[in-house]
Parts: structure tokens; sequence; C-alpha cells
């Protein structure tokens, strides 16, 4: 993932996940209290900060979502929960599970380097309400796609 993004990335300490973003009567937790929390402790060299949780997240406008970030921000987060086969009660499928993780931690990376949802379903940007989705689309940027991440984190290196 590193090499599509032109830069470099290093492993942080965990976080505990944020006591109020567990929503008991959905038993999923919040992604935007997870961002937040997330936000509070970016290093100060960081260029972007990526969250991966095991943790089902949902929004209050959506029954779940695979991950959130914010747009043209520093921070997105991704939950592997409904990417794994084991949470449709299939067998599990390590060599699927890692292109889905991929795409979502790219398209989350994406969204905070400004991308919008790609019309593209070949660009790992296309929006993907399903699991089905998830392995449909590309597994990497389309061109136009590629060229703004480009752009940006070439502009990252020259600051």
């Amino acid at each position: 993932m590193a090499d599509c993004l032109q830069t470099t990335v290093r492993t942080m300490p965990s976080l505990p996940v944020p006591p109020g973003s567990f929503e008991a009567r959905r038993n999923q937790y919040y992604s935007t209290r997870i961002l937040q929390e997330m936000l509070g402790d970016v290093p100060w060299d960081a260029f972007k900060v990526l969250g991966v949780t095991d943790k089902d997240l949902c929004i209050p406008i959506l029954t779940y979502v695979f991950g959130e970030a914010q747009l043209g921000g520093t921070a997105a987060v991704v939950s592997l929960a409904r990417l794994r086969q084991e949470f449709y009660g299939v067998a599990p499928d390590p060599p699927l599970f890692l292109s889905r993780v991929r795409k979502e931690c790219l398209h989350e990376l994406g969204h905070t380097f400004g991308l919008i949802h790609c019309t593209s379903r070949n660009c790992v940007m296309y929006l993907s309400n399903t699991v089905v989705d998830v392995d449909i689309k590309g597994r990497d940027f389309c061109r136009l796609c590629q060229t703004v991440v480009a752009a940006k984190t070439e502009g990252e290196r020259q600051e």
C-alpha cells in the first residue's frame, strides 16, 4: 500500500476504543467518535493517520460503514469486521480478506487526500455499499485519482 501512495508508513501503538463510541442498541461503534479520538493523538510529523479496528462501525444515518475518513484531513479508520468472510457465516478466505483490507484502507486514505467517490468501477474510490461492491471494484486508484494523490504527496514532501 505504501508503494501505491509513494510514502513511508510506520506503525504506532494501539489506542483504546473510546468509551463513548459504543452504541449498545446497535452493538456497533460510532466511527466518527473513534476518528475524533485518533485526532487527539496524531504525531507531530504524521502526514496521514489510519486506524484499523476489529469493531463493527456505524454512523447514525447508515446501518454500517467499512470505514470513515476526514475529507481532505488527516485521519481515517477502517473496520475489519465486515471484510471477513466469517462475518457472513462463510469459511475464512485470507487472500480475499487481505484484498478487501487493502482496498478499504486505500479508499479511506483517498478521502483524506480530498478524493470523493469515483464513478469508475475499476477505481478503489468507487462507492462500496456492500462487501460485494468491495470485491468488484479495482484495487488501485484510477489514473485521475492517482494524479490527485501523487500531487498531494509530492506537495507534502516539498514542505
